[in-house]
C-alpha cells in the first residue's frame, strides 16, 4: 500500500521537469550568443529543417567568375520556427536561417556530367531578433574567418548590402521565401506574401 505513495514524489518531480526540459530544447533550437554578444555558429544546423538549394545564384550585376564552376548554397532553418511558419505563414521572433555554401564538383566517382556538392566554402546566417535588432528586425552574419570558419560572429554592419537587398526584394518579411517552393505555397495560402512583392523586379 505504501509503495505507490513513495513513488509519487518522484513522478511529480519528473512531471514538473518535463515542461522546463521542453522549453530548454526550444531555446536551444535557434540563435545562441556568447558573453560578448556574438552569434554562436550552430554545429548541428544540418539537423535543422532543409528548405532549399541553389546553384550558381547571383543577384544584380554580380556574376560567377569566368571559367569557375558555380557554387551550391543550401538553406536550413531552426525546427521550431519552421513548425510555426507552417501554422501561420509567419516567422516568429528568434528565427534563424543558416546558409551553407559548397563547391560544385564534377567528374566525381562515376559522375560523367553535371555537378555534385563538394567541400564547404562558407557559412552565413540570418536571425530575426527584435530585441537585438530593433531598427532592422533581422541581423545578418558571416562566419568566415582568416583561418577558416569562426566559432562566433558579430552582426554585419547595417551598411552591408544584405540589409537593403533583403528589405527590398524578399517575398515574406525579409526572407527569400520565393526561392523555397514548399514554403512559398504556405505563405500564399495564409496571405503573408508582401503586398509589394514583385517577382519581376530586379535589384
Amino acid at each position: 500500500m505504501n509503495q505507490p505513495l513513495r513513488a509519487l514524489p518522484i513522478l511529480l518531480i519528473v512531471a514538473s521537469l518535463s515542461p522546463a526540459s521542453r522549453a530548454q530544447d526550444r531555446a536551444a533550437d535557434g540563435p545562441r550568443y556568447d558573453a560578448g554578444g556574438k552569434l554562436i555558429r550552430p554545429l548541428d544546423y544540418r539537423e535543422w529543417v532543409y528548405v532549399t538549394s541553389g546553384l550558381g545564384m547571383t543577384y544584380g550585376p554580380a556574376q560567377a567568375a569566368a571559367g569557375q564552376p558555380p557554387r551550391f548554397d543550401n538553406v536550413f532553418v531552426n525546427r521550431e520556427s519552421y513548425r510555426r511558419f507552417l501554422a501561420s505563414g509567419k516567422w516568429p521572433d528568434k528565427t534563424m536561417f543558416v546558409l551553407e555554401v559548397r563547391s560544385a564538383d564534377s567528374h566525381v566517382s562515376i559522375n560523367n556530367g553535371g555537378h555534385t556538392q563538394g567541400g564547404l566554402l562558407a557559412i552565413e546566417a540570418a536571425v530575426k531578433d527584435t530585441t537585438r535588432f530593433p531598427d532592422t528586425t533581422w541581423g545578418y552574419f558571416s562566419f568566415d574567418g582568416r583561418d577558416g570558419l569562426a566559432d562566433a560572429a558579430a552582426p554585419l554592419p547595417t551598411t552591408a548590402t544584405c540589409y537593403a537587398c533583403h528589405k527590398k526584394n524578399t517575398a515574406v518579411e525579409q526572407t527569400f521565401v520565393q526561392f523555397y517552393p514548399t514554403l512559398f505555397d504556405v505563405a500564399k495560402r495564409f496571405g503573408t506574401v508582401r503586398p509589394d512583392y514583385d517577382p519581376s523586379r530586379k535589384p
